[in-house]
């Protein structure tokens, strides 16, 4: 077993997992410490060390609110401990790899976790890489800046540092993305056969790295998981980046909230009380997140994916099924149909005449959708359309969730199915949760070896077809309570105007 590995800045050690045939190495460091005159800016080189690094637990989370103190559904469900180590030196990656030697070239995932930018970690127990390796697949799991650590820009950002004036957060992702592929090899991984993945803003990151410039030839395939969010209804801001000129009258305003005049006052302040004063500032402004710099984000990444502007990847892509319903709120019917016609136009009639659009779900609210689903199918169709010459994969979760809050398939809850870790869950899964588990388990580490997710079960048997995403014959694996189901119906035409109305947001 590849226990102790030689890294560009030194030797590190790993420990055995769960299973002893993998080895877990915890806490790299991929760059310096970003605090101090490194606070608000790209990621600087890692200085070397003598010696052995022990690499057998996970390095402190990034500063945020802590975690575990609250009673919503993620305090409950992986948020669970409030003393975890939290610190403003966190740009340490994890690797895990069944490899028994450095020359085995096994396929590798890159993984951003999720958390709005503003909260999320690594050392999140569903993010166990395991289960992943065990299926030949090497797991790096990249923690980065978040909040107002990751996003916040300012004009005397910009003026000192023009190059890289905002998104340290994305930058953070990047280098360590750029740090797999120069160390990689050492730990039996391929640098030539990476996939990135992410899911909520971990999975918008996937769309701001794809779409990077910086990152060009260094993608091989990419997985966005519950991230390709757009209300087919109006301007939908989540996932669309801020321009640069408003981002930093932004910075000035939280400078001033801080009772600060300087970059420099701003950089020698302490970081607790930092994120103390954006908590407070958050109550009445818009948080931070990515902004167009036109340095290392160029605009809205779906747009980019469309117009071929980016390298032309296979995609995994899709969400759960119960997770931001787009809904068209209104204080009648009368008023629905007013804003229908402003959005459909000439169509606005056909429309309001499918019995989904008739129908109202709760007290006025019409119009519900599935967003998500509608934008995946939008932007995989139209990449398809525009001349993609690769296989694009899509999914809806949609099995039962059991426990005591009767929670649907909530935002988050199928990454403890891709990561095959339900049974470090609280929630009384049983056999056929496990079933699918280790089917969707299965499903991406084949994707992740070779951009085609289908292959034999454990057993040997083969696992029901999941076909590639063509618009003819629009295939969505539908995972089930009763398992797996590819699904090739054609879309319903309310489905099919949701999908247009996204499409021409992004025209």
């Amino acid at each position: 077993m590849l226990r102790q590995v030689k890294t560009e800045n030194g030797w590190v050690r790993g420990i055995e997992a769960a299973d002893p045939r993998i080895t877990a190495f915890k806490g790299i460091p991929f760059a310096a410490p970003p605090v101090g005159e490194n606070r608000w800016r790209a990621p600087q080189p890692c200085k070397d060390w003598e010696g052995v690094l022990d690499a057998s637990r996970f390095a402190p989370i990034s500063v945020q609110d802590t975690p575990g103190l609250g009673d919503d559904i993620y305090c409950r469900e992986w948020h669970v401990d409030p003393e975890i180590p939290m610190d403003e030196d966190c740009l340490y990656l994890n690797v895990w790899t069944n490899a028994k030697s450095a020359d085995e070239k096994l396929p590798v995932l890159v993984w951003y976790y999720g958390g709005g930018l503003q909260w999320g970690y690594p050392a999140e127990m569903e993010f166990d890489g395991e289960r992943l390796a065990r299926r030949g697949v090497v797991v790096v799991t990249v923690n980065y800046r978040i909040n107002v650590f990751g996003f916040l820009a300012h004009p005397q950002l910009t003026a000192e540092q023009p190059d890289a004036p905002a998104n340290f957060g994305n930058l953070d992702q990047s280098a360590g993305l750029k740090w797999v592929v120069r160390n990689i090899s050492a730990f039996g991984g391929d640098p030539e056969n990476i996939t990135i993945a992410g899911q909520s803003a971990g999975g918008g990151s996937v769309l701001t790295q794809m779409t990077s410039p910086s990152n060009d030839g260094l993608i091989k395939r990419a997985v966005v998981m519950s991230a390709m969010i757009r209300n087919p209804y109006g301007p939908a801001p989540i996932g669309i980046p801020m321009s640069l000129t408003e981002a930093e009258k932004a910075g000035e305003d939280f400078f001033a909230f801080m009772g600060v005049s300087s970059l420099e006052e701003a950089r020698k302040l302490d970081a607790k009380y930092v994120l103390k004063q954006y908590s407070e500032y958050a109550k009445t402004n818009p948080r931070f997140f990515t902004v167009q710099d036109d340095k290392f984000v160029f605009g809205d990444p779906l747009q980019i994916i469309i117009e071929g502007k980016c390298p032309d990847i296979p995609i995994m892509a899709g969400g759960t099924g119960d997770e931001f319903p787009s809904m068209l709120p209104a204080a009648s019917r009368e008023e629905f149909e007013d804003k229908i016609r402003e959005i459909f136009g000439e169509d606005a009639d056909r429309f309001l005449q499918l019995p989904e659009a008739q129908a109202t779900y709760g007290e006025g609210i019409y119009g519900k959708a599935n967003g998500i689903a509608c934008a995946v199918k939008g932007v995989l169709g139209a990449t398809v359309a525009n001349g993609s010459k690769q296989n694009h994969y899509c999914y809806n979760f949609t099995p039962d969730i059991p426990g005591w809050d009767n929670p649907g398939t909530f935002h988050s809850v199928d990454l403890w199915f891709f990561f095959e870790t339900l049974a470090k869950c609280w929630r009384p899964f049983v056999g056929r949760h496990y079933d699918l588990a280790r089917h969707m388990c299965n499903y991406w580490a084949n994707f992740i070896k070779s951009g085609d997710p289908n292959g034999p079960d454990a057993d040997g048997t083969p696992m029901p077809e999941w076909k590639p995403y063509v618009n003819e014959a629009p295939a969505t694996m539908q995972f089930t309570a009763n398992g797996p189901v590819c699904d090739e119906s054609p879309e319903t035409e309310y489905n099919s105007m949701i999908i247009s109305a996204i499409l021409k947001q992004l025209q």
